[in-house]
């Protein structure tokens, strides 16, 4: 089993090298009114890169470590992101049927740990998070997999809409798990290319992830709680997928 990278970079110039180093940082904090030659070339990486960033007061940083910071923090992931098209293409070259689980705007990194789980141990390919309004892969998250986000493809996609439009180009049949539809999710065939969008427990799917789907399914709910965890329903749509391909 890997390694714990280290989760926190503290200042400008050890953020600038750890970038162009291409570890995987998930977000820079910045100090408030932060100025100055060096903190705009680190602005333009992060920028160029596409990583999230935050303006903060000085007293969060504090919190975060007692050390010199400069005004600046990065988290880093303590695994490797992958690009979802090298492994989605690998799979198909294989002669496979894929599966992709995409998590859109699940912040919980327990509940993202337990997903990862329940995912790796049914064979999903890949789990494809935003780049934003994301969970991060901490110390927590895989504690909670179990080490499963060590082995299974995690996926930061910046487009989600363009992810989804690709994947249904690909011959993938892209299922929206919501409790407001009709359809029972083991009434949909999961033996072709697959992906499920999971949305967040307060919000759901974005109506712009929605609106591309292929189809709209749900869990039937019984008792009076209108909906269920969403690592719960997760597991329960890749064990569908499970069932239905070893029959």
């Amino acid at each position: 089993m890997a390694k714990y990278k280290q989760e926190m970079i503290y200042g400008i110039r050890a953020v600038i090298e750890a970038i162009n180093k291409e570890e995987a940082v998930d977000k820079v904090l910045f100090r408030n009114g932060l100025e100055g030659p060096l903190f705009q070339e680190l602005f333009k990486l992060v920028r160029d890169k596409n990583i999230a960033f935050q303006y903060v007061p000085q007293e969060k940083l504090q919190a975060l470590d007692t050390r010199n910071n400069q005004g600046v923090v990065a988290f880093v992931s303590p695994v490797e992101y992958q690009d979802i098209d090298e492994v989605i293409d690998l799979k198909l070259a294989e002669g496979k049927q894929p599966v992709v689980l995409i998590l859109d705007g699940i912040t919980d990194v327990r509940n993202f740990g337990s997903i990862a789980r329940s995912a790796e141990c049914a064979g999903v390919d890949a789990i494809v998070i935003p780049h934003k309004h994301s969970a991060k892969i901490s110390s927590d998250a895989i504690k909670t997999s179990a080490g499963a986000l060590y082995n299974i493809p995690v996926c930061k996609v910046v487009n989600m809409r363009k992810l989804v439009k690709n994947l249904k180009f690909k011959g993938f049949m892209v299922a929206a798990a919501t409790e407001k539809a009709d359809k029972n999710y083991t009434e949909v065939d999961l033996t072709q290319p697959t992906a499920f969008i999971m949305g967040s427990e307060d919000k759901g799917i974005r109506d712009e992830l929605m609106e591309l789907v292929s189809e709209k399914i749900s869990i039937p709910i019984l008792g009076q709680i209108e909906s269920l965890n969403v690592a719960v329903a997760a597991s329960l749509m890749v064990y569908e997928l499970v069932r239905q391909r070893s029959l």
